[in-house]
């Protein structure tokens, strides 16, 4: 039996390197996907935090929160945050090996900014915040190629 016929075997057909693309595909296009949706959740929370510090009436007026901050500091934080998730998405599409960390952790503050902003935009928020999960599962199941 020659070695090519012994690395593929008949059980498995494409050998184990197609089963490990196989199974990376998912991971490794969720993680094409977070780059984009960085991209735009990026630019979106740098529009929010625009029209926040524009006063906007876009946003509920409230009245006692424990997390109590003015609407301008509200929208700075969230033009910072924003312009960095954006960055790191463009970072991410680029391949760059420091922008799956850095997502992580941007994406991560972004989410904490996005529950502490509930009572302003309550359903903006929790969508922003289902986006979010779902970038740090794609961003923390990656799996490096082989080499």
């Amino acid at each position: 039996m020659s070695q090519a016929a012994q690395a593929g075997g008949p059980a498995s057909p494409g050998g184990p390197r197609q089963t490990a693309a196989r199974h990376g595909g998912w991971a490794t296009g969720g993680v094409t996907f977070a780059g984009v949706l960085m991209v735009c959740n990026g630019v979106l929370a740098v529009l929010e935090g625009i029209a926040a510090v524009a006063g906007d009436n876009v946003y509920f007026r409230i009245g006692a929160y424990v997390y109590k901050m003015n609407l301008t500091g509200w929208g700075v934080l969230h033009i910072i945050l924003g312009a960095l998730v954006l960055l790191t998405g463009i970072g991410l599409l680029m391949d760059m090996a420091w922008a799956r960390f850095a997502g992580l952790f941007f994406v991560a503050l972004s989410l904490i900014t996005q529950f502490l902003f509930l009572p302003y935009q309550p359903i903006w928020s929790f969508v922003i915040i289902a986006i979010d999960v779902f970038l740090i599962w794609a961003l923390a199941t990656r799996q490096e190629a082989a080499a």
